[in-house]
This record gives structure tokens, sequence and C-alpha cells, in this order.
């Protein structure tokens, strides 16, 4: 009779160990992986073609280009001569003002004005009053009439059908705007719009040659393919850059609208890091569980031999064997992956108003690849150790027991899966905190349980001793590899599940902070030093407590180092941009609580000193030492560069390029900007605009919301994959005590013949669990502080200040968790009669 070929062996083989149970840790390992990696990667593929379509809503058409003046006609022609569809609106700050007879209220508004064909891409929502059903629209307002926002009609007590006064202009208005898609971010949109149509603009008188207007020119295709509108673009950036046009530039999502692709980023780094943390725990769980699967496998792998079976044969068995058990776990995890991110689509319902196109094949082709990546790199080693199990183990069971893992396979496989988790994190920082935080921990828990083994036989007096705990330390002591293995695996876990605690408590409440549920909502600039003790009385009485409020100096930068600036010295776009405009300066001898010095020293009151924000320093090729001198007025302006700043420019908050650390400037003409939370009294801003004519208030309140809205969401799904990640981590919990059970199996057979009862033996597991568990809790729980630590000063770019009490908590937490697994997973050796543990336990 011929043997069986090593693909009906194999299938035998996985047949039977799945009904053993001896596959299902590896198969549960994989798929929780596969399932974390592959829901996130679903959804980020479906988000990330949604944003794509959906840009050209965000920014009006399929490219923009915006410019500080009319663009050329070149433009229009070239692109008509493409066929493309065009548009042009123009953008600007002024006063919108009631008629007397309906109060007179005066309310600085953002004017839009639109032409026939707006907008190319993308629909508005509108309504015809405040109780108004919403409508869909694509559209312009009609000549003679504006479009406003409801904070226009409240501030000024219009209602729809009222006439609106700008400039030289009486328009009425006719409907009020719920969603204009591509509004924008810019500082000119937090004020309430109002649109109107593009023939009315020239009656309004508000555009004159010195006016700071924002003109937006969009293009479109008429068909699906977007070849006419890249090469377009193309023909725009070289037409831009050979004619050295200043102040125009091509348009995208992040110019568009910032708050939200930063914050969808950030989401989408929590997500990859959490799907991150269960992959590495699968990890350590397949080569837990391969290892142990090695073992039980070695007498059946040593009758093989003896029947005939060639190493090649063996080898080849098992390795599809572990292929099957991937190809199944895999399988199953990207089927579950798909599944859960529709959860994912279900909790960040609304962020885009549109439907999510299908996501690709991609991530379930990455799925499966990490999944059988994972049985290569950390179980066929071990496995295929079996294959050299000799004959002779038949009847002398202390040979071929495993050893250490081939390196160059181990190397190789780790070095693939590396580089796929690498791939998984999009990010080169995250992904090297991540996955070198983890190896450098790995290393660091297997010598600290090393020492702590050492030291634990020279720690317990056997004499005074309870009698439970000197056999619990001896039996710790006599195997140290495995007390070694344990402590490591049992660390690795518990370091993921206390990093995802602190990461949810601390972490998330830093990115909270960037925009706290009272941060300032109003923006109030041009108040006149005459005015700033009645200003800030008013404020007080308003019950307005906490406000920012720092003086404001317009300055020109006319000289680095001495040497006079030129948009022309610098190569970046953004750098001849900021040598051209004016800059806003201030001053104040307290550093900003939201700024962080990065280079230097702030000193308070250092005369002749400057301190400037980190990002233009580099943008403006500045370091510390170099002076620059500013044109305020008429009155040049010189000082050093004594410290560089960090500074959060999403914390909503008054924010400078450069400060002077000085509490008094005298003899530079200044304004004064103030930051606060608008009280919820009704008619607040009427009356501040009232006693205060000529200041400026800007309501940003619709733009907080809206990013605390996103926040919210994007938190919620973050939260939603944590679980899978526990899962994980509570796995490799449970494949790291059970490692041990028949190592303990027989240790327990010999105490149990000699007399121990099972109460005791219950007492010296336990206490074993507790000890190792309160170990590993404690290492895991400083390494969670390091590598928390570095993911959000390097990868989120938040300050954390984590509790000294976590590795207390951690060392309890791990005691328990160590309990409970061997509860689970060992309870039943306790059990077992003597006679069947003694029959186990021959060698």
């Amino acid at each position: 009779m011929n043997p069986p070929s090593i693909t009906t062996l194999a299938w035998r083989q996985t047949l039977r160990d799945f009904r053993a149970g001896e596959l299902r840790l590896l198969a549960v390992a994989v798929l929780l992986a596969v399932a974390a990696l592959t829901a996130v990667g679903f959804f980020a593929d479906r988000l990330n073609n949604g944003l794509t379509r959906d840009a050209r809503q965000l920014i009006g058409g399929d490219a923009v280009i915006s410019s500080d003046q009319p663009l050329p006609p070149a433009f229009a022609a070239e692109a008509q001569a493409r066929g493309l569809a065009t548009n042009t609106n123009v953008q600007f700050p002024s006063m919108a003002r009631a008629p007397d007879d309906k109060g007179g209220n005066a309310r600085l508004v953002s004017v839009k004005s639109v032409g026939p064909a707006y907008p190319l891409r993308g629909r508005l929502q509108l309504k015809d009053g405040p109780d108004a059903a919403v409508e869909t629209v694509a559209a312009a307002p009609a000549p003679g009439t504006v479009w406003v926002d409801a904070g226009v009609l409240d501030a000024l007590q219009l209602q729809v059908g009222d006439p609106l006064l700008l400039g030289d202009a009486t328009l009425t208005v006719a409907r009020i705007l719920v969603i204009e898609p591509d509004r924008g971010a810019g500082f000119v949109n937090f004020a309430p719009r109002v649109m109107l149509a593009e023939a009315d603009l020239a009656a309004t008188g508000l555009v004159q040659p010195a006016s700071r207007v924002r003109y937006r020119f969009a293009v479109a295709a008429p068909g699906a393919s977007d070849a006419p509108v890249r090469d377009w673009v193309r023909w725009a950036e070289q037409h831009i850059e050979s004619d050295d046009l200043r102040g125009l530039r091509v348009e995208a999502l992040e110019a568009g609208r910032p708050e939200m692709s930063q914050t969808l980023e950030r989401g989408q780094k929590f997500l990859n890091l959490v799907a991150l943390l269960a992959a590495l725990l699968a990890a350590v769980a397949v080569g837990i569980a391969a290892r142990d699967f090695a073992n039980r496998h070695l007498d059946d792998c040593a009758m093989l031999r003896v029947l005939g079976l060639s190493q090649r044969r063996i080898a080849g068995a098992y390795a599809l064997e572990f292929g099957f058990v991937g190809l199944i776990g895999s399988a199953g995890g990207v089927l579950l992956g798909f599944v859960v991110h529709y959860a994912f689509v279900w909790l960040l319902a609304g962020l885009l108003d549109a439907a999510l196109p299908p996501a690709g094949f991609m991530p379930a082709l990455f799925g499966l690849g990490v999944g059988l990546t994972l049985l290569v790199a950390f179980g066929l080693p071990p496995v295929l150790q079996l294959s050299r199990v000799p004959p002779l183990r038949v009847i002398r069971r202390d040979l071929g027991g495993p050893k250490a893992g081939s390196l160059v396979v181990l190397g190789a496989g780790a070095a693939g899966f590396v580089a796929m988790l690498l791939a998984v994190a999009r990010d080169p920082v995250l992904g090297a905190v991540a996955v070198g935080g983890f190896a450098a921990a790995v290393a660091l828990f297997a010598g600290l349980s090393y020492a702590a083994v050492l030291l634990l036989k020279r720690t317990v007096p056997e004499s005074d001793a309870p009698r439970w705990l000197v056999l619990a330390t001896r039996q710790i002591a006599a195997r140290p590899a495995y007390a070694v293995l344990q402590v490591s695996a049992l660390s690795v876990g518990l370091l993921a599940l206390v990093l995802l605690v602190l990461l949810r408590t601390d972490l998330i409440a830093s990115w909270r902070q960037a925009t706290p549920p009272d941060a300032p909502d109003r923006f109030v600039i041009n108040v006149q030093p005459e005015q700033a003790e009645p200003f800030q009385a008013a404020l007080k009485a308003e019950g307005v407590a906490r406000y920012d409020w720092y003086p404001m100096i317009r300055g020109r930068l006319t000289a680095i180092n001495g040497k006079s600036v030129k948009a022309e010295d610098f190569e970046g776009e953004r750098a001849q941009r900021l040598a051209e405009r004016e800059f806003n300066l201030s001053h104040d001898a307290r550093l900003p609580v939201h700024n962080s010095v990065v280079a230097g020293r702030w000193t308070a009151d250092e005369a002749g000193a400057i301190s400037v924000e980190d990002g233009l320093a580099k943008e403006l090729g500045l370091g510390l030492g170099d002076s620059m001198t500013f044109d305020v007025a008429g009155i040049p302006v010189t000082a050093k560069i004594t410290s560089l700043r960090e500074v959060d420019w999403g914390s909503m908050r008054v924010n400078f390029f450069v400060l002077f650390p000085v509490a008094q400037m005298d003899d530079v003409p200044l304004s004064y900007i103030s930051a606060f939370r608008a009280p919820a009294a009704k008619g607040f801003d009427n009356r501040l605009v009232h006693d205060f004519p000529n200041i400026t208030n800007i309501d940003v309140s619709a733009s907080i919301a809206q990013v605390q809205q996103v926040l919210d969401k994007v938190i919620r799904a973050v939260e939603f994959l944590f679980g899978f990640t526990l899962l994980a981590g509570l796995v490799v919990l449970f494949a790291a005590v059970t490692a041990t059970r028949e190592a303990r199996a027989k240790e327990y057979a010999v105490m149990r013949a000699l007399g121990a009862s099972g109460r005791l033996l219950a007492q010296v597991q336990r206490a074993e669990l507790l000890g190792v568990g309160a170990l590993a809790g404690v290492l895991a729980s400083v390494a969670a502080l390091v590598v928390g630590w570095l993911l959000a000063r390097y990868a989120f770019q938040f300050s954390w200040n984590p509790q000294p009490w976590v590795p207390a908590i951690g060392g309890v937490a791990g005691a328990l968790l160590a309990l409970g697994a061997g509860w689970c997973g060992l309870r039943e050796v306790l059990r077992r009669p003597v006679v069947e543990t003694l029959r186990r336990a021959v060698d």
C-alpha cells in the first residue's frame, strides 16, 4: 500500500488537530489580527475614495486656482479650449447693514459673489425660512437677491424677504444658507456668509483696487475622464512658474478643509495604531501556540519516522497544515473585518454627506498576506523542527526536544512581517515607535524577568516562609526558561492592554483639548488702546471671566541679519508669501500656556529679544542668534531670536508667529486682539458691536462645532476597534499561561504522588500566577509609559503627562488577569486523576 501524499497527510492532520483543539488558538490569533487590520483597511479605503470624490465638492470643482487678484484671461481661455466648464467666485469680508427702519444694526460678514454656473461640483442646502424644510439645489442666487447664513438674520434682526444693505447696493434676502460645500476654512469664512450673484458685485462698490479680495477660479470636466483637468492643471502650474505669477496657487482638499483633513488624518493614525497592536499581539500568540503545538507532536513525529516517513514529507505535511490554518484564519478574518468596517461607517455616519463608495480588493489581499506571514514568520520555525525528531525518541523521550528556531527563517519572516506592519502604519514615525518599541520591550522583558528569577531564588527564606510560597518560588526558579517566556509573553500582552487604557484616558483626552468644549468661539480684533479697559470691563459685565488678551502690532519683515529681505531670495512659495506679507506681532512677558519652547530660552522682559514660531523659522531658514528687522509704521524694530516656540494652531486660541518677551513696548502703534467664549445671553454680539462700533467681532462657533462633531465620531470608531485589540491581548495572556500546562502537569503529578494535596497545589498555582502576573504588569506599565510618551510626542504631537501610579495599577491588573487566565486554562491540570497525570508525566 502506497503512503498517502503530502497533501492528503496534511489535510488529515489538520482535521484531526482542529477536532482536538490544538489549532484553535492559532486560528483565533490570526483571525483577530486579520480582522482588525482589514476592518481598518476596508474603512480607510472607502473613506479615502470618498474624500477623493468629495474633494471636488469641497473645493467647488475638479481643480481650483486661488489668487489675490483677477486671474489673467489666458487661464479661462485655455480651460474653454479644452472643453472645461468654468466659474469664478470672489470672497472678501465686509459689513452688512439692516435698513434704518429695521434697526440699522451692522454685522461683519463674509461676502461671496458667484457666477451663473455655480456650483460646478456639489450641491447647496437652502431653506425659505427658519422653520422651513431644507431643499438641495445646484444654483446661484438670482440677481438682486442674496442667500445668507441664519446668523446674519439673527444679528441684524431681519427676516427672509427683508432688504439687506451691502455697500452701495440694496439686495433682498431670498433664502437661508444651510450647507455650502465649498465654503473652506479660511479666516474670512468664519464670519457668516452673504452670497450674491456675480452681476450685483459691481453695484456694491466694495471691490476697489486696494481691496483685500480672494478670487477662486474653478474648472470641471463635463465627462467622467479627469485627463482634460489634469492637463489643464499641468499647463496652469507651468504658466504660473514661467511667468512668475505671484499669489496664485492650485487648491486641494487640505487647503479647502484643513480642519476636516487634520482630524481625519489623526483618526486614521489612531486606527492604524490599534490595528498594529492587534497584529503584534497576534504574532506573540502565534509564536507561543506554535511552540506548544510542536511540543505536543514530538511523539507523533517520532512514530512517523519509525514508520518510514522522510523528513521532507513530514516538513511538507506540517507546512501545508499551517498553510490551511493560515488560509482559514485569514479568510475568516477578512470576512469579519469586512462586516466590522460597516460598524465604522455607521459610527461615522454624517461625517461625509454622500454615501461612501464601495471598498476595493486590496485590503482583503493585504489581510490574507498578513495572516499567512504571521504563521510563516512565527509559527513555522518551531513546527518545522518536528521533521528533525529522531526515531529513537520512541524509546527515549528525552531526545528531540524543540530547539531555538532557525535564525534565517525566523529573521526573514520577522523582517517581512515588520515590513507589512510599517505599510499598515502609513506613517514612518508611528510604525517605528510601535514596532521598535515592542521589539525593545520584548528584549527588556526577557532580561529583567531572568534577573528577577535569579533574585527570587535568594530572597525567599525556606525556613520561615509558608510551604506553598516555597514550592511556588522553587517551581519558578527550577525552570527559568519557562518563567522568562511566560513573564515576557504576559508583559507583551499587558503592554498592549495598558497602552490602550492610557491612549483612551490620556492621549484621546489630550486630543480633545485641542478643541475643548469651552474653547473660545469669538475673536475680536481692532480694539484700540483707549478702549482696552472699557472693553475688558464690558466682557466682565457680561460674565466673561476668561479671555485671551494680546496687543497686536502690524509689521513688515525688512531685513534678516542686516540683509534686506526680498521674496526672490527664498525658494518655497510659502516663504515668498511670508516675505511679502505684513506680520501680526505681539509682546508679553509670559510665555503663552499653549506654546512650548523647543529651542533656546524664554526670558521675561529681555530687551532686544524675540521668540519665533518653529515652523516659520524653518520656512525662512532662521535660527537662534539671527536678527530680524521689522518696519512698524515707519519705525524699524530690530531684535535677536532667543527662542523658538512650538505653537498649537488648532487650539482655537490667539497665536502669533513672532513674540517680543516684554511686558511693554512704547512708541509703536498697536491695537488689541481678544478671544473668548461668548455668554449665552441673547444679543451679546449686538451690544458689543454697538458699544464698540470700530471692532471686528468674528464668530467661529460653527467651525468649532463641526470639528468637535467630527472628532467625537472618529473617537467612537477608535474605541470600537479597541475591542479587537483587547481580545488579542487576552488571547496572548491565555496562550502565555497555558504554554507551560504540560510541564506543570508533570510537576504536579510528582508532587501529588509524594502526598501533596490538591488544596496545596492550588495555592502554589495561584501564588505563581499572581507573582508572575504582577511582575509582568509592572514591567508592561513602565514600558507602556515610555511607548505612550513617544507616540504622544512624535506621532501625534500632543503633550502628555501620565500618572505615576500607573505601574502599581498595572501590577495589580496583571496579577488578576494572569490568575483569571490560569483559572480558565489550567484548572483542568489540577482535576486530572493521579494515575492519568503520572501516565502523562512518564518520560
